[in-house]
């Protein structure tokens, strides 16, 4: 009797984690605890991936909003100062904000619409068609925003007026925010320009300097130097950040690859499995409602293990049985889906069998996996194991 079982991912509480705790050991011990439990068995190629938060924790990587601003004062001279392109976020923006506001330059906030990178909205787009309103060249001030949207403009789902909040953040009259899409429309407002996109801020970067822009730093490039006494991250800066508290905030993890590989090889020597560890941020996924884009960190996961590298090489089963093996019965049909799996080339790049299947990287896929099983609230499974994954149709 063949398989019925495929993929199976199991969230596995751990402990609330600290600065100093030894991550490597916190997540073998759980997840030893969690099979004791539970009763299932460790194979090879199982993924274990770790949230991003619980080893930036351990880590103690963490910089105050004071640091922040002192830092920014130290690569902007003058009294102003654009932040542009940011998300609308209370946890990821409004703390770079508040440090950026101590600087005491004045802040030409220019936010992205309808919406920001990720797909928050400032706006309704039907009241923005109907305005006849062109994103991609006009230029709205905060007057301009107020007459044709509404003098309170809630997001969807947070309740948040976004351009209320962020000025709310700074002194009176300190921040003017200015809505474009251009990123040339910065040199109107200063010399000092804070990219503050995240995904495409090399391209942002690339803009203003054959503009002629003179002095432009992004968010990776702020708190990206080893210091002794404030967390760092040197790849990513401030990139990937959440508010920890009103005066402090926690970084991206950073020297996760030696974790990942720590961890591998110690669950190898207590199970005899290979398993592939990774480490994990947010997932690379969409809402089909609110039209946002789950994914404010830089990466989907800044470390992972060798197995993890790469795509999804599988052949669609279902165009396969609605073309090539159409004409078999059910039984006949099962051997010979089984035996084209089998056989299928190393790479199927292009090729019509693959037709439909999710061009993505091994890592955004699980990372995402990961992340809708372990949420972000208060489910307490920082820890996730997924069964069975590499498995497929032909598998015993």
């Amino acid at each position: 009797m063949s398989r019925k079982i495929g993929t199976v991912v199991r969230g596995v509480r751990a402990p609330i984690l600290k600065e100093g705790d030894n991550i490597v050991a916190i997540v073998v011990d759980s997840l030893l605890a969690a099979q004791k439990e539970a009763g299932f068995e460790f194979a090879d190629r199982d993924v274990v991936g770790i949230t991003e938060s619980i080893v930036a924790r351990t880590q103690g990587n963490y910089v105050s909003l004071q640091d922040i601003a002192t830092e920014i004062n130290e690569k902007f001279m003058g009294d102003s100062l654009v932040v542009l392109f940011p998300i609308l976020s209370r946890n990821r923006f409004s703390s770079l904000l508040k440090a950026i506001a101590l600087t005491g330059k004045k802040i030409y906030l220019i936010l992205n619409y309808p919406a920001d990178e990720v797909g928050n909205h400032l706006m309704d787009i039907e009241l923005m068609d109907q305005a006849n309103i062109n994103p991609y060249n006009q230029v709205l001030t905060e007057a301009d925003y107020r007459k044709i949207f509404g003098e309170v403009v809630k997001h969807p789902f947070t309740g948040i007026d976004y351009v209320a909040y962020y000025k709310s953040l700074a002194k009176e009259n300190q921040i003017e925010v200015i809505l474009a899409n251009d990123s040339r429309v910065a040199l109107n407002y200063s010399d000092n320009i804070l990219v503050a996109n995240i995904h495409e801020r090399q391209r942002t970067k690339k803009i203003l300097a054959r503009t002629g822009a003179k002095c432009v730093f992004s968010l990776d490039e702020i708190c990206s130097t080893k210091r002794d006494k404030a967390g760092y991250n040197l790849e990513v800066g401030l990139l990937g950040s959440n508010k920890a508290s009103e005066d402090k905030i926690k970084l991206f993890p950073r020297d996760c690859q030696p974790i990942v590989e720590e961890i591998q090889r110690e669950m190898f020597l207590k199970t005899g499995k290979l398993l592939e560890i990774m480490v994990y941020g947010d997932g690379a996924f969409k809402d089909p409602i609110g039209k946002i884009w789950e994914l404010a960190d830089p990466v989907v996961s800044p470390a992972f293990t060798q197995g993890l590298a790469g795509t999804p090489n599988e052949i669609k089963i279902k165009y396969i049985a609605d073309t090539e093996l159409n004409h078999l019965n059910n039984a006949e049909l099962e051997q010979a889906m089984r035996q084209k799996i089998n056989e299928k080339a190393q790479d199927l790049t292009a090729q019509e069998a693959s037709l439909g299947t999710t061009p993505r990287q091994l890592t955004d896929l699980l990372g995402s996996l990961c992340d809708l099983t372990s949420g972000s609230g208060d489910k307490g499974t920082p820890i996730i194991y997924i069964q069975g994954y590499f498995d497929n149709y032909a598998s015993k």
